[in-house]
Parts: structure tokens; C-alpha cells; sequence
């Protein structure tokens, strides 16, 4: 499948911001099942791009715009071929060793339900066990937007039951991780099944290390392993270390963000409509669902 992106973010601050630096996270590296045929990233104001890499092997690019700036608009765009795996990744860069993604964060550290939760899925396989938790959080589990922020945490979403995929792939990694099993967070996006293409943020989902098979792709927000209608852009062992854009500044009073993220399979009609949200005045961050 070739999958088109394109992906417009939008600042605008009530007063003039200097200072203004930009980490980005929004170009996919290429391995067997994905194939980038062409990328770029663009902005509406003069600056510096620098690409680098992280410790998680992510592209990353640092965006320094020139002075004090009232708007910010940046724009990604490309196309990537994708092949169909059932979830099973094979020639990804993999800098850190699999142990590295047994350990908790903040936003997965389990309570006493999601170590219940755990033993509850744990099947003494790992492929049964990660099938098993997809199942459980895509039938027990709302998605709803206006109930969780970037900064909620697994536990926090799973008490009430609902939230965005970011919710559901930190929950999923909490378990996993609880019952021994490698498991990394993954933002990216994904064509849908339903027609509805453009959307107020991109999409995440899990990956965990499976015996005999590598690392294999489930997204719980959806029910199934990755196919591929998905395409992958950043890991980490949360949202945090793989968020699309995340950002500093100073001054600029109160900040503004719309967000239009728009994926489809080569061929289809597109259509835009930006969702809107406030963040904080000294840090930018998206959510994603």
C-alpha cells in the first residue's frame, strides 16, 4: 500500500515568543515492510533544521525559528510504501537492547489493578498473552477524547475505563511489561477502514517482543495487530519519548494549536477538518488518538 501524509501543526501565541525551539519526531525510517519513497518537512518561518537521532534510534529534527515569532506553522508531507506483515517487523535499527523496554515509566508504572489485569491476561505465552490484552481493552475500554490530556497516565485511564490510543498502548505496555514481556510505545499513522482520513492528531499503538517471532505490532485502540494501512514513525518506552513535536518557548502568553493530520492509501479523496487545543505556555506537546 502506498501511503500518503499530510500534516500541518499550527502555533499561535497572543504575544511575540522568543526562544522558540521545536523538537520534531515526524519522519518514518524505512525497514523491510516500509519503504520511504519521498519526505519533507516545511515552515512558514525563517530558521535552522537540524536532523539528528535519538536514543531510540528515532530521526528526529530540531527547528529553530529566527527571532520572535507570533505564529508557527509547520508543515510534514511524503509518501511511504508499506507491505503487509501481520504485525511482525523485521529490519528495524534497534540501538537499545530488548531488556531496555521491560522497564516502567512514569506514564506506565502499574497499580494494583493493572498488576491484577496482568495476571489475569497471562497466558505463560507471550503471543497469547498480547493477543489476549488486545482483546480485553478494545472490549472494555471507551475511546473518548475529552476524558484524558498528553499527561495521563496508564493507571488513570484504565480506573475509568476510556481514553485515546495513547491510553490504550500505555496500559498495554504496563501489563506487558508486568509480566515480563519487552514492550515499547509506537506513534505513527494509519489509513482507516472508515473513510475518516483527516484527523486532530496522529495514531499509537504497541510493540512487543514475541519469542521466536521478534517484535510484532498490536494496537488495542483498534483490536488487531498492525497491517499495512500502518505507518511507523517513532518508538519509545512511552508517549513522551515518541510525541510528534514537542517544544519550548519563551513568553508568547497564552498558545493556540490546530492540528490536521490527514493519511490516506494512494488514490483516495481527501478532506481537512483541524481540530483545536491548548497547551501550556511554556512547553508544546500533542496528543495523539
Amino acid at each position: 500500500m502506498r501511503i500518503r501524509v499530510d500534516y500541518s501543526t499550527v502555533y499561535e501565541y497572543a504575544q511575540p515568543a522568543s526562544n522558540v525551539l521545536q523538537l520534531l519526531r515526524v519522519q518514518p525510517a524505512g525497514h523491510e515492510g516500509q519503504h520511504v519513497v519521498n519526505w519533507r518537512i516545511d515552515s512558514d518561518c525563517d530558521g535552522h533544521l537540524k536532523r539528528g537521532e535519538d536514543a531510540f534510534g528515532n530521526i528526529t529534527h530540531m527547528f529553530y525559528p529566527d527571532g520572535l515569532i507570533q505564529r508557527l506553522a509547520l508543515h510534514v508531507s511524503g509518501e511511504v510504501d508499506t507491505q503487509e506483515s501481520h504485525g511482525v517487523l523485521a529490519g528495524t535499527f534497534e540501538p537499545l537492547p530488548a531488556m531496555a523496554f521491560l522497564r516502567q515509566s512514569e506514564l506506565t508504572r502499574p497499580d494494583d489493578a493493572l498488576l491484577a489485569l496482568a495476571r489475569q491476561i497471562d497466558a505463560g505465552d507471550a503471543l497469547a498473552s498480547c493477543h489476549r490484552l488486545t482483546g480485553l481493552l478494545y472490549d472494555g475500554m471507551t475511546f473518548d477524547a475529552d476524558v484524558t490530556h498528553s499527561h495521563s497516565d496508564a493507571a488513570h485511564a484504565f480506573a475509568i475505563k476510556a481514553g485515546v490510543c495513547q491510553d490504550y498502548a500505555h496500559i498495554f505496555l504496563s501489563v506487558a511489561r508486568s509480566i515480563g514481556i519487552p514492550a515499547r510505545y509506537v506513534s505513527g499513522h494509519l489509513v482507516r477502514q472508515d473513510g475518516l482520513i483527516t484527523q486532530p492528531a496522529a495514531h499509537a499503538w504497541a510493540e512487543a517482543l514475541i519469542p521466536d517471532l521478534g517484535w510484532v505490532a498490536f494496537d488495542p485502540t483498534n483490536g488487531m495487530c498492525a497491517t499495512e494501512a500502518y505507518l511507523r514513525v517513532a518508538v519509545g518506552l512511552d508517549y513522551r519519548d515518541a510525541a510528534p513535536i514537542r517544544g519550548a518557548r519563551r513568553g508568547g502568553g497564552t498558545e493556540t494549536m490546530n492540528v490536521a493530520v490527514t493519511t490516506q492509501a494512494s488514490g483516495q479523496a481527501s478532506g481537512r477538518h483541524p481540530g483545536l487545543g491548548e497547551l501550556g505556555q511554556q512547553t508544546q506537546e500533542q496528543s495523539q488518538s
